[in-house]
């Protein structure tokens, strides 16, 4: 008598494994299975990591697996990574699940291979995509979390969340937890409590620094003070995003030639001279004209209000506009800084030819600014909140049998956990981001509000963003890593994806005709960017290249312009002079007013420096067990095409991580941000 073969995989996380009843029944072309008990409580058959066989009659070809649970004496949830069936032919037909089963209620999984909605043949195909959808708009609810964001999920803590979406362990994600464990580590818990204490002097960071330094923080504590340092970081620090080529000088900055003309290397000048509008030599060409003029504005942060939330200790914050050039080194240098945008008496520009300290407290007020937008802007909005849009719209109008669901699930992998967990205790009012921030207390809502302004489709599209600054060529602007690597990346991703769409869309027709895939991008934009005009988010895609782009763009911001903007935080931040997470003393109104113990009063206090150190430690970590671009161990595709696809992609990641291995050795400064093998799959820190 022919029969089916039926193994039972359990997940490999701790708690996996569970005493209550669990029932299998198969449905098939020509029959339905009884629902068959395959464990028992107490008999251990599903405890962790357990596989399990079990033998069932014919059915003929099999069309849904269904599994439930039942509570034996309290809730004990069980994963299920996945379930395969031997047939009588003695195929194998995989139905992957990897998914917690809660309460009492039943699963229903199809076999692994993706499906389009209009290639589903049978009415039970198309019945169990409608019902996955519609119970999980349910659950994935969008909600706004402040006016002027991006849509979220509807869910107060990490407990309301669905588990499928949750930490396996939601104490490794616990941010007071992990900021006073790291508290501990760097050695500077003995300051956690001492606010309104300021350090004597630098040197008193470097002895609590000294403790805990690595090869870049250290460094940057012996350089910080350097031009040269401090111009390096617009190209391969943790917020390398800021700097654009400068053509024409803004009315707002009225630096003059005469101003910087010593500051200038070779003989050349900041504007043409009379002489060069009528005749253009390549010798007295000026440095606006030869390219060699960068600016960075952060007027983002102008009326932004300071963190207000102690009393005892003023914040203030600035919205410099800082000019730079490029010399025969070809290194970024400062030029000019004004600590304001509107330019006046009270608001001097600051020279590299100035007093030494106002020079270095006037860059220090622009590494300040820098770390506000990077934070909010540059890592919160740009790669968390975004990447959780995409997310839920995802789940919201994706089956788990459409293959971008599959291609995309591993990029948002505990994005909206880790988001919910922030909005819980980091981000909140009254949140941990209060302690150390300058921007806390509201601040940095309205950082958020103001940047969404500003937010479109196509700053996400890598080459563009880049292009969009006027940075794009390697000729006019050498050693811009984090461009170089992640343009490299950005071509990987978008190999591999268009591969994936390619074996699931043979034309653009076919793309038009599903209206699922057309349903997500609708709900990203109509939804989850709440229909801003500004934003140009599509609304439908209408041909392959569109979809290969949109989904480029998914992976790439989730994985690596995440890992670009996060893991180099403590590298860039825990020097602490270098980046001021708030500044205590007002920016400076004149020239000649400020000394050493001013810029020390200026920095943040004992407790607020030990609360940024626990941070940006924290948040420069890889989770345990770590899922790095490239790695896919839930087998959610079982078609040989697309798993040649993954392979042909994961070679193509080893030799770009070989690359810029080779490229960093022996360097002062290596550039690893973006190597693919520290790519985390997705946002989860």
């Amino acid at each position: 008598m022919p029969s089916y073969t039926v193994t039972v995989a359990t997940g490999n996380q701790w708690f996996a494994g569970t005493d209550d009843y669990i029932y299998i029944t198969l449905v098939g072309t020509e029959g339905c299975s009884d629902k068959t008990l395959l464990d028992k409580p107490l008999y251990n058959d599903f405890e962790r990591g357990a596989v399990r066989q079990h033998i069932f009659a014919y059915l003929g070809e099999i069309e849904l697996v269904k599994i439930e649970k039942k509570k034996y004496w309290v809730q004990d949830d069980w994963y299920c990574r996945y379930i395969t069936v031997k047939t009588p032919a003695g195929d194998y037909v995989e139905f992957p699940c990897f998914r917690w089963l809660v309460d009492d209620k039943e699963v229903a999984l199809r076999d692994g291979k993706a499906r389009l909605p209009q290639n589903e043949k049978t009415s039970l195909g198309k019945q169990h995509r409608r019902k996955e959808l519609e119970t999980r708009q349910k659950i994935y609810r969008w909600k706004e979390w402040h006016p002027g964001f991006p849509m979220s999920i509807d869910a107060n803590a990490h407990k309301e969340l669905p588990r499928d979406i949750q930490f396996d362990s939601e104490k490794g994600v616990d941010f007071v937890l992990n900021y006073s464990k790291a508290i501990e580590n760097l050695y500077v818990n003995q300051f956690m409590h001492m606010f309104q204490s300021s350090w004597g002097d630098f040197g008193d960071f470097e002895r609590i620094f000294v403790r805990i330094k690595n090869t870049i923080s250290e460094y940057v504590m012996e350089h910080w003070k350097e031009d040269f340092m401090f111009g390096y970081q617009f190209l391969n620090g943790c917020n390398p995003v800021t700097m654009q080529k400068c053509t024409k000088i803004p009315d707002k900055l009225p630096v003059t030639s005469d101003m910087v003309q010593d500051c200038l290397e070779r003989e050349s000048s900041l504007f043409p001279k009379p002489s060069q509008h009528k005749q253009m030599k390549s010798e007295n060409v000026s440095f606006l004209q030869a390219g060699n003029i960068y600016i960075a504005d952060y007027d983002i942060m102008e009326d932004v209000s300071p963190n207000a939330t102690d009393p005892c200790t003023m914040q203030y914050l600035a919205a410099p506009v800082c000019l730079l050039y490029k010399n025969t080194q070809n290194k970024i240098m400062p030029l000019a800084v004004q600590l304001h945008q509107t330019p006046g008496e009270d608001n001097p520009i600051f020279l590299p030819s100035d007093d030494k300290y106002d020079w270095l407290l006037a860059k220090m007020w622009v590494r300040s600014a820098d770390f506000h937008v990077h934070q909010t802007v540059t890592h919160l909005l740009r790669t968390h909140l975004i990447s959780e849009v995409f997310g839920i719209a995802m789940f919201r109008q994706l089956p788990a049998v459409h293959p971008v669901y599959k291609l995309i699930l591993p990029h948002i992998r505990f994005t909206i956990a880790i988001n919910t967990k922030a909005r819980e205790q980091l981000i909140c009012e009254c949140g941990l981001f209060d302690k150390a921030n300058g921007t806390g207390g509201g601040g940095h809502v309205q950082l958020v509000q103001k940047a969404m302004k500003k937010f479109t489709y196509k700053s996400l599209i890598f080459p563009e963003s880049i292009k969009s600054r006027g940075l794009e060529s390697q000729e006019d602007l050498p050693y811009y890593y984090y461009r170089d690597d992640g343009n490299k990346v950005w071509e990987l991703v978008k190999s591999f994806v268009k591969d994936v769409v390619g074996i699931y869309y043979d034309s653009d027709e076919t793309l038009q005709k599903d209206v699922e895939i057309q349903a997500f991008v609708k709900d990203v934009c109509s939804f989850g960017m709440q229909d801003l005009d500004y934003c140009e988010f599509p609304k439908s895609l209408k041909t392959r290249e569109e979809l290969t782009e949109y989904l480029t763009i998914v992976i790439f911001t989730t994985s690596a312009q995440h890992a670009a903007v996060n893991f180099g935080q403590y590298d860039w931040c825990s020097w602490i002079p270098n980046s001021p997470s708030t500044m205590r003393k007002p920016p400076p109104t004149k020239k000649g007013q400020v000394d050493i113990k001013y810029i020390v009063d200026s920095l943040p206090d004992r407790g607020r420096s030990c609360w940024h150190l626990g941070a940006v430690w924290a948040l420069s970590q890889f989770q345990e067990n770590e899922l790095f671009l490239g790695m896919y161990p839930d087998e959610h595709f079982t078609e040989k095409p697309v798993k040649m696809a993954m392979e042909t992609f994961r070679k193509k990641l080893s030799e770009l991580s070989r690359e810029i291995k080779a490229r960093n050795e022996g360097k002062k400064l290596p550039y690893y941000y973006l190597s693919p093998d520290r790519i985390p799959n997705s946002v989860a820190v």
